[in-house]
């Protein structure tokens, strides 16, 4: 049994990566639970060795450790595509031709919603004919692969956020580019690392229904759920690095913070100051964490 945190290697943690990766960490350990570390590098183009080296040295900076090798989705396709075939075998998997300009303009024109959450899929392409699918390959349009779900509506109890419930769309399983897709991916992932408990950002929670929903049809077992509030800068926008912050451990290392401040503001940020997170992790408790987003710290709009 295990937590985990599975950043993507596109760039630097900052602030509220790191906040999110104390807290899933806090989680496991108050528990006695094992800790993984995953990385989605998923995306061929900004993913990086490099970047996933600087996220681990960050890690370990602010006093996190982990159980076992890291683990990368870019290593994992066979277990993702054992899974798209599992369900393909079972009618659940059809071919998606639309690009994403299409989707917007078919879910723009459409007369009501589609069922899901916020830009759901619609379903254009759910009962083509073998002749027009045929015609859509002639016309050099590699297919995507999405889920023919029977939108059931989902609910799940989260332990920050509270009852949640939403309705399955037909998500992607797999991109036309022949990646995975994340939910897929995700599913596939926690269950295969024994994941039980999953802390990550409340910006989440409107997929955890699609997630669960891929656990039910691939029987694998559902994890426990806490998606915590993201960090925002003084505007509430949800912070990333921008001109003039300094939200980066290297970035607040050049404008005089160190990290100990860092791991100060984390705990305080839950309302428990204190210079370690392993001394904080013997009293830790994911329940009590405030839903409302926080604010980062002044000295992060600190010009770098």
């Amino acid at each position: 049994m295990a937590g985990r945190f599975a950043p993507s290697p596109t760039g630097d943690l900052h602030l509220g990566n790191l906040r999110t990766a104390a807290l899933a960490w806090l989680s496991a350990r108050s528990q006695g639970l094992g800790f993984v570390v995953r990385m989605e590098d998923l995306d061929r183009h900004q993913s990086s060795r490099d970047h996933e080296l600087g996220q681990l040295r960050d890690l370990a900076a602010i006093g996190l450790d982990w159980d076992g090798p890291v683990v990368r989705q870019s290593e994992r396709f066979d277990l993702y595509e054992e899974a798209i075939s599992e369900l393909a075998g079972r009618g659940l998997v059809y071919e998606c031709y639309c690009t994403r300009r299409e989707i917007r303009e078919e879910i723009a024109a459409a007369s009501q919603a589609p069922h899901g959450p916020p830009g759901s899929y619609p379903g254009t392409c759910r009962d083509l004919s073998a002749h027009q699918r045929a015609r859509r390959r002639a016309e050099g349009r590699p297919p995507a692969l999405r889920l023919r779900s029977d939108g059931r509506e989902i609910e799940f109890v989260d332990r920050v956020v509270g009852p949640v419930r939403g309705v399955v769309d037909d998500v992607v399983l797999r991109r036309n580019d022949g990646v995975p897709a994340y939910n897929l991916a995700v599913v596939v992932d926690d269950a295969d690392q024994a994941v039980t408990e999953v802390v990550r950002g409340d910006d989440l929670v409107s997929s955890t229904p699609r997630q669960i929903r891929l656990q039910e049809l691939l029987g694998l077992p559902r994890p426990r759920y806490a998606h915590v509030p993201l960090v925002v800068d003084a505007g509430g926008e949800r912070l990333a690095k921008r001109a003039g912050m300094a939200v980066t451990l290297q970035d607040l290392d050049a404008s005089g913070v160190g990290v100990a401040e860092t791991i100060r503001w984390i705990s305080s940020s839950i309302g428990d100051e204190t210079t370690t997170l392993r001394e904080l992790a013997t009293r830790f408790d994911i329940a009590t964490i405030d839903p409302d987003p926080r604010p980062a710290p002044p000295w992060a709009a600190h010009s770098v």
